[in-house]
């Protein structure tokens, strides 16, 4: 077990039956790079190079419920036979080699599906062009000049939540981990969450107890096959960063639902339903939203955003502003950034025996052997 006299961050943790050996987590990111939502070779390489990295939990990239669902098409999927096995055979290979636990991230992408990877530009794809028409809580567009969701009636929700529980289903097949539900970044359930992209009025639509009743059917129509003692977590936008949008003080409303449910985590992110945000950029500027949800709620936290260097996350933890940090760019750019968090911080990190003789000389003793297993 990783273990110091002085780092917080990287003392042990639990969520739900799962036993973490530090407080890092790699956050799920998008690849783009699945084949009719199947994995595909770069996930091999993706998912196993970051399984090496320490870190004590990775949740794999947003990953649709239904084809339609996806935000691109080359959107990683979990909603056929041909997806689960393309995701099985991959995660067979990791696991030679790493210990690490593996979970999954569930999404529907609603309004902000059907477009082109961000390196291609991000922007809709017309049906005629190869795309799909989206579907959302109300027939209102994302951005100007892109062609509006149909409104969901209670049978395509119904459909979608279908969905979701049958994702679910092939993740404990697939013997993932956990499972974080996406209610955030401007995608289905926050679009249904946010008065933004919430127009309707019917009983989901209105109030925010009417806002948040289908993400929270969603939840429970999971939590009630995924088996009990396995961490189910949510993640969240805090605020829209839009007037008369999504708010913090809203938010705490709905952890506390979640938390009367037994929800495990909640990983508190913010933005992306509206091109009209305005986000005030810099180190650990969505942080004070972790904190602020848990403290209202006890409910436990992952902090995001912006976390790159090792003293500042491990003071997020020692802190108290949350009880996990989820890495993502910054891990992208240094895929042994908890290798260089451990020898800065004085703490020991698991890494496979055929790393141990790139300890730098003066270093002191930073991977932790006992602790990695090799199957």
């Amino acid at each position: 077990m990783s273990e110091s006299l002085n780092a917080t961050l990287f003392s042990p943790f639990e969520l739900g039956s799962l036993k973490l050996r530090n407080r890092i987590i790699i956050s799920p990111m998008c690849q783009y790079s699945a084949v009719d939502g199947s994995a595909s070779a770069w996930h091999r390489t993706h998912i196993g190079n970051l399984s090496l990295s320490g870190a004590s939990l990775m949740l794999l990239e947003a990953t649709a419920v239904e084809a339609a669902g996806r935000i691109t098409p080359y959107c990683l999927g979990l909603y056929s036979d041909a997806n689960e096995q393309a995701l099985a055979n991959v995660l067979d290979e990791v696991r030679q080699f790493s210990d690490m636990p593996i979970g999954i991230q569930l999404c529907h992408a609603g309004r902000k599906a059907s477009s082109e990877a961000p390196w291609r530009g991000g922007a809709q794809i017309a049906p005629e062009d190869g795309g799909w028409q989206a579907s959302g809580p109300s027939a209102l567009a994302q951005k100007d000049g892109e062609l509006a969701p149909l409104e969901l009636d209670r049978a395509g929700m119904e459909r979608i939540r279908d969905a979701f529980v049958a994702s679910a289903q092939r993740a404990e097949r697939l013997g993932l981990a956990a499972i974080e539900l996406h209610f955030a970044h401007g995608y289905l359930l926050h679009q249904f969450l946010s008065p933004v992209a919430n127009r309707r009025t019917d009983e989901y639509g209105g109030s925010l107890e009417n806002r948040m009743r289908f993400p929270l059917e969603i939840y429970d129509a999971v939590r009630a096959v995924w088996p009990a003692g396995k961490p189910l977590g949510v993640r969240v936008s805090a605020t829209d960063w839009v007037e008369s949008g999504w708010t913090v003080e809203q938010t705490i409303e709905l952890a506390k639902r979640l938390h009367e449910r037994g929800c495990d985590w909640i990983d508190v992110s913010t933005g992306g339903v509206s091109p009209d945000q305005k986000i005030p950029l810099g180190p650990h500027y969505q942080i004070p939203f972790a904190r602020a949800v848990r403290e209202a709620t006890g409910m436990k936290t992952i902090g995001v955003g912006l976390i790159t260097e090792p003293a500042d996350a491990d003071k997020v933890i020692r802190d108290g502003d949350a009880d996990l940090i989820a890495l993502a760019r910054a891990v992208l750019w240094d895929p042994r950034w908890p290798w260089h968090a451990a020898a800065a911080l004085g703490a020991k990190v698991s890494a496979p025996p055929q790393y141990w003789r790139c300890e730098p000389r003066g270093a002191g003793r930073v991977f932790d052997g006992a602790a990695f297993g090799q199957r």
